[in-house]
């Protein structure tokens, strides 16, 4: 009986053993097999400790990386047209919702229908639709604002997707930009709340505007500007700059280390003080205890005076144009203009211009802008595709479609690499110039990517950067940056605090993309400010038209 019970034990370990070695043998199957037997796998340690002085490359060695095998995809020759990806116009929602009988609508810019002390507009529109007000028939009148950034708004007004009754951009330059591009739009008051844009610098650093110009243009100072595709204050500058031709804005942008997407974004980013200048308005820097501490203003360009336009006056009825003269006039009185004065408008009114540009102009400037703004330097990029199972459904999708319909926004003398992550970082396609060859298996890529694993965005990074140094060896001059697409979250053996110095000291910038309503935005931005890079939060709905922007501006 003892023997047979010792008999038993030895089969019952035996078993146990057995078993062990089978789940291991299973498990480590599981994380080999989301790629195919043709890539090629480098070894890590499962925990790396004390990673906060680690160089790049000793950061890269203790990353696994997969290599894919590379196919091809069928690469559209469609003519893509920006406007054609704007989202639907609910995805800006009404900041107030009038009900009236006659209710005018205006499209305004994000410092006048914010928060706080960028919420004038909104003010008006409360107090407006709360004081019964009838046209000369009888029927009411009230008062809807929706908050799109300027250039955003151009584009609504040009496609003719989606026509608000009014619309008050910073300053006259995207709505003469709209109509020279068919867009239906009257000038209907030059001034709504006064305002001025200007470039903030260190405090006591310098006095005018051409000073710090010149200061940027000798690499002696670094500033950020934002997107004069949807910025109406970047557009002032590049205006500005191009007034003394084309080699003034090179030499300048030739020194830029950020280019932000807004000026409210550029404001958010530069309020840590790493930058020594930053453009912004006046009733922004006012109204920051932070900004007026660190940075001196300096005003520049066309003024900022809110114009408002009239959108398709001819097919306005009597009334309704009485609607918007009641509107507008309400805006004007003394008792609104008053709310303005204290959040910071109609200030700096001693300042004035004989500067001023007409919309064929502006044209102008935006062809040069996309032509120039690299100054013939190469770029070298790569996109880092966020593929952990948080972004399974939607987020995959549109993270698959945004950059499908993006790369023919993609200069092709661009070098582009493509990384994906999920447990492991897999190396989808090397980097190489854009040719067609490498748009094909860009495109393959994309078509072969699911969501599932773990996240190792931080691992995903480092190899980013790594690929970027190596190939920064072959172009020393290159403008280079990481475009990462991502919900936000990791948690993978590597985190921000291991890379921040690493990445740092690179100088590369990580743009980051924000998928899915959920997204950590807090950890994107994080990415984005350790070299001052843009952080774009941009839900299902829009993504696709924001991506493009930003490859307008940066590829």
């Amino acid at each position: 009986m003892k023997n047979n019970n010792k008999a038993i034990g030895i089969i019952g370990i035996a078993i146990v053993v057995i078993m062990a070695v089978v789940l291991i043998i299973a498990i480590a199957g599981k994380s080999g097999s989301n790629r195919s037997n043709n890539e090629q796998t480098t070894s890590q340690p499962d925990v790396v400790e004390n990673n906060d002085d680690l160089s790049l490359d000793e950061l890269a060695a203790r990353v696994t990386v997969r290599e894919a095998e590379k196919k091809k995809g069928v690469v559209s020759f469609d003519s893509n047209n920006l406007y054609d990806e704007l989202p639907e116009i609910d995805k800006y929602p009404l900041a107030v919702t009038g009900h009236g009988e006659l209710d005018i609508e205006i499209f305004t810019s994000g410092e006048k229908a914010g928060k706080d002390s960028d919420s004038w507009l909104i003010d008006v529109a409360n107090a407006f639709n709360a004081s019964g007000a009838q046209t000369a028939d009888g029927r009411s009148v009230s008062m809807s604002v929706r908050s799109v950034a300027s250039g955003t708004a151009a584009d609504y007004i040009i496609s003719n997707k989606y026509l608000p009754d009014l619309y008050t951009p910073s300053n006259t330059l995207f709505g003469e930009y709209a109509k020279v591009n068919g867009g239906d739009l009257t000038l209907y008051e030059e001034r709504l709340v006064g305002n001025t844009a200007g470039i903030l610098v260190k405090k006591g650093t310098y006095s005018d505007f051409d000073s710090v110009i010149k200061a940027v243009q000798n690499n002696e100072i670094n500033v950020g500007y934002t997107n004069p595709q949807t910025s109406a204050t970047g557009l002032n500058l590049l205006l500005t700059l191009l007034k003394d031709g084309t080699e003034n804005f090179t030499s300048f942008n030739a020194n830029i280390p950020y280019v932000a997407y807004t000026t409210q974004q550029m404001r958010d980013s530069a309020s840590n003080g790493n930058l020594d200048g930053m453009l912004t308005e006046y009733q922004a820097y006012i109204n920051d205890e932070n900004l007026t501490s660190l940075y001196d203003f300096i005003p520049f360009g066309v003024r900022h005076d809110n114009p408002v336009y009239l959108c398709g006056e001819s097919s306005k009825t009597p009334e309704e144009l009485e609607a918007v003269k009641m509107v507008v006039d309400f805006c004007k009185s003394d008792a609104m203009q008053r709310i303005a004065t204290e959040k910071g408008f109609n200030a700096n009114d001693d300042y004035t211009t004989e500067l001023a540009f007409s919309g064929a102009e502006v044209n102008q400037g935006l062809v040069t802008y996309k032509k120039e703004k690299d100054n013939g330097k190469d770029i070298i990029a790569v996109f880092v595709a966020d593929c952990s199972g948080s972004m399974a459904g939607e987020p995959m999708q549109q993270l698959k479609a945004s950059l499908s319909n993006g790369l023919s926004y993609i200069n092709e003398n661009n070098y582009i690499g493509l990384i994906s992550y999920s447990s492991d970082v897999v190396v989808e396609l090397p980097i190489e110039q854009l040719d067609l060859n490498q748009r094909a298996y860009f495109q393959g890529a994309i078509d072969n990517m699911d969501a599932n694993g773990n996240t190792s965005t931080y691992e995903a990074i480092v190899i980013a950067a790594k690929m970027i140094e190596e190939k920064r060896a072959e172009h020393p001059d290159a403008k280079c940056m990481i475009i990462l697409l991502s919900d936000g979250y990791a948690n993978g053996y590597i985190n921000l605090e291991d890379i921040q110095g690493a990445i740092k000291n690179t100088g590369i910038p990580v743009y980051t993309i924000g998928y899915g309503g959920e997204a950590d935005k807090e950890a994107l931005s994080a990415v984005s400010n350790i070299n001052e890079a843009a952080s774009i939060n941009a839900d299902s709905e829009d993504i696709v038209y924001k991506l493009k922007s930003l490859f307008n501006s940066q590829l």
